[in-house]
């Protein structure tokens, strides 16, 4: 199926590894011009090398962490200096963090909701008007299951639900501008040099029980399977799926809705 990815350009936050990367990757090898970010200058410049070695779709790295004051702002203005305009936003950028309630303290709840949601919040906000200009667009913010029920850590399940709750109103808010906005939810993805890598390593036996009792299919998920329904989802192809979030966690989730 072509996904008439060609020529558009996509602007996404925490390209470097990970989902974001193949995100990023994939949507090059379709034709889409991307412009990542990440915070780590050595590891970008890894993923732009690889990406434009696929001589497709061109790739952009800008350095910033997007909870400083102005990063935001001179990473869309990269990626217009760069290709003229902005297709797609992809806000994939976001951490965890293990504390609960009695040993946080309010910097943890900032620091977290500055990346995983203000982030988003704040690239929307300078690229709808952008996109207005190209007569649409679409925005996938990159959420969890754990913002749709309750399992993960307290702050990362307020984040990522916070962030589910702003997707689907910037839907609403943007569909009368041909914008679609959708949230993707994913479980627990394994890839190298991630959270679960590490945790994969630390455990004695490799989290073979956790696999067991939270895995329906026996296993950890894969970047490139999130990818996959990811640019489906920014495509024109999905011309109808607007306003929702999407699982794909291999049936880890127990929510019926």
């Amino acid at each position: 199926m072509d996904l008439m990815l060609t020529e558009k350009v996509t602007l996404l936050s925490g390209g470097s590894r990970g989902i974001g990367f193949q995100i990023a990757k994939e949507l090059a090898a379709e034709g889409s011009h991307v412009v990542i970010s990440a915070r780590g200058e050595d590891q970008l410049k890894k993923a732009v090398d690889e990406i434009n070695g696929q001589k497709k779709g061109r790739a952009v790295g800008f350095v910033g962490d997007m909870t400083r004051k102005g990063v935001p702002e001179a990473f869309v203005r990269k990626a217009l200096d760069s290709f003229g305009g902005v297709d797609i936003l992809v806000n994939s950028v976001g951490a965890g963090n293990p504390k609960v309630l009695l040993n946080s303290t309010d910097e943890d709840w900032q620091q977290s909701f500055e990346l995983n949601l203000f982030t988003a919040v704040r690239l929307s906000r300078l690229i709808v008007p952008e996109m207005k200009k190209r007569g649409g667009g679409a925005i996938l913010n990159i959420a969890s299951i754990w913002g749709r029920e309750s399992k993960g850590t307290m702050i990362y399940n307020a984040t990522k639900a916070s962030l589910i709750s702003f997707s689907k109103a910037l839907a609403q808010q943007v569909a009368k501008d041909n914008i679609r906005v959708n949230s993707l939810a994913p479980g627990s993805i394994w890839f190298p040099g991630g959270v679960w890598d590490r945790r994969v390593k630390e455990a004695p036996d490799g989290l073979r029980g956790f696999i067991e009792s939270e895995m329906p299919l026996g296993r950890f998920g894969r970047p490139e399977e999130v990818s996959a329904l990811a640019l489906f989802m920014v495509s024109p192809r999905a011309s109808l799926v607007h306003g929702v979030c999407w699982n794909i966690d291999g049936g880890q989730s127990r929510s019926n809705i």
